[in-house]
This record gives C-alpha cells, sequence and structure tokens, in this order.
C-alpha cells in the first residue's frame, strides 16, 4: 500500500514520517501481527522504547514485512534505570541486539528522572552511541527546557527530537513552542490520550461530523497541522488504514483554534509532569 506521509526532516539531516505507530503494549507473536500489519498498510515509523519489552517483536515485524529495512525508521528509548554512562552504553548496545538489525533510527532518553541528575550523562552515552554507529539519530522524551538547556550547555548538543504527550486536552504549546524555536521535532506521544473522554467528546465531534471524519482522525490531523509527528496505536487493520488516513482533509483555522481551546491545566493522561516525574 502506498502512502502519502510528509517526511519531517530533522536537524541532522535525517527524516522521519509525520505520522508513526505507536507499539506500547503489543508484545510477543500478537505484537508482532499487529506491527507487520501496520507495516504492510504503510506505515513506515515504529515507536518503541526498552521498558515496552517488546524491541525483539519490532525487529521482527520489520523483517516479517515486505517494506526493505532502510524505508523504516525504528525508535527506541532508554530507560531511567540505566542513565548512568556506562548502563547507558550497555542499555543501547541491548536495545540494538533486541531488535536483531543492525542499528536503531532514532534513540531517545525517555525521560529526565530531575532527581537522578543523570540524564547528561545519558545524554553523552547516545552522542557517543551515535558515533559508533550504533543509532542514527538521537533525541529525548519528555524533557522541559531547562532539561535541553543543560545538555546544550555541558554537551554542545542538542536533541533532533523531543516525544511529549500532545493531545486536545494538553495541547503542551509552550514546549512546543520551545522545541520549534530550537529546531527540535515534536513527537506525540499518546495523541489521542488513554481514556475514552475525548472519543466522546462532542465539540471534537461536531468537527469531525461536518468533515465526514471520525474523532480520532480529527484529532490526528490536528496534530498534523499543528507541524508535530504523531504516533498512534491500532491493532485491527481497519483502525490502522483510518489513522493514516488524514491527508485529504483540512481544519480549518477557526476548527484549530477550537480543539487547542479544550488543553486544561489538569490535562495529562497519567499525571506525568517531567519537572518531577520518575522512571525506573
Amino acid at each position: 500500500m502506498q502512502t502519502n506521509v510528509p517526511q519531517i526532516t530533522l536537524s541532522d539531516g535525517n527524516q522521519v514520517p509525520q505520522v508513526g505507530f505507536g507499539t506500547y503494549l503489543l508484545n510477543g507473536y500478537t505484537g508482532v501481527n499487529a506491527m507487520t500489519s501496520a507495516l504492510n498498510k504503510g506505515y513506515r515509523f515504529l515507536d518503541s522504547a526498552f521498558n515496552y519489552d517488546n524491541e525483539g517483536a519490532v525487529g521482527e515485524a520489520v523483517r516479517r514485512s515486505a517494506v526493505p529495512r532502510d524505508e523504516i525508521t525504528v525508535l527506541s528509548k532508554l530507560p531511567g534505570r540505566f542513565h548512568e554512562y556506562h548502563q547507558a552504553i550497555q542499555a543501547i548496545q541491548e536495545s540494538v541486539l533486541r531488535t536483531g538489525l543492525d542499528y536503531i533510527d532514532l534513540y531517545l532518553i525517555h525521560w529526565p528522572n530531575p532527581q537522578q541528575g543523570l540524564y547528561v550523562e545519558a545524554w553523552q552515552a547516545l552522542i557517543d552511541a551515535q558515533r559508533f554507529g550504533l543509532v542514527r539519530s538521537i533525541g529525548v522524551s519528555n524533557f522541559l527546557p531547562e532539561h535541553l538547556e543543560k545538555l546544550e550547555k555541558e554537551t554542545g548538543v542538542l536533541p533532533v527530537a523531543n516525544e511529549i504527550e500532545v493531545q486536545p486536552y494538553f495541547n503542551n504549546q509552550a514546549q512546543r513552542d520551545y522545541n520549534d524555536q530550537h529546531n527540535i521535532a515534536t513527537i506525540d506521544w499518546s495523541p489521542i490520550g488513554r481514556a475514552n473522554e475525548m472519543l466522546k467528546d462532542e465539540t471534537i465531534g461536531k468537527i469531525a461530523q461536518a468533515h465526514q471524519r471520525s474523532i480520532p482522525q480529527v484529532i490526528l490531523r490536528w496534530e498534523i497541522q499543528l507541524g508535530t509527528i504523531t504516533i498512534p496505536k491500532a491493532t485491527t487493520p481497519s483502525r490502522q488504514v483510518e489513522n493514516l488516513s488524514l491527508f485529504d482533509f483540512e481544519l480549518t483555522a477557526e476548527e484549530m483554534a477550537i480543539i487547542s481551546s479544550l488543553t486544561r491545566p489538569d490535562g495529562r493522561t497519567s499525571n506525568q509532569d517531567p519537572a518531577v516525574h520518575e522512571e525506573f
């Protein structure tokens, strides 16, 4: 299946599709089958993490799909318990070994874990892993401006991407603006939320009805028009196709503003504030 998903060029020159496929909770052969289906339906970007315990399934899906390896972006993330430099290097190596691939395209620090205060060490490990050829591009996830500024000050290297929570009830505009100003691509995790409340939202529902689209499609289209990279997850082939069918309609400026206005201070799906959250 051919797709018309735009490519986002990262600050290091590498490219990432603007729509990826989330793999959280997709494990074992069930996960392999879902990911293989997604690749064969047109996805070219798989978002994983060491802590998802499915890097092996990701690699197997890449091998089973009909898509050439060099057309697929594989992303994984370093867990908080391995931020110390030597542990980080070994964890990155382990990620690559788990996938069974020659390299990982984009590798991120999953959370800054500010109480540990070791994320600069972890970042130096990613810089070196890139130099060693283990990974092609390096970035972070859930990093705030103060964390990013410290990385640049102490290493001289800024991430090419920052994967953060972005969805209508928490549009994270301040962080998105900071990322844009520093040429850091924003990747949206939990792009349609983890609960069903948003999928019943009357305001988004009216916009969806006007375009004869589903609520998830309208939410994902909103994120596309924000200029971010979105990574929805779906296990059924029909939903996989639906979540990729975003480029033959467009939201008006008014509709974009209406959806953005739904954000709220308590809108995070899991109350995970990067300023204090510790991930292990």
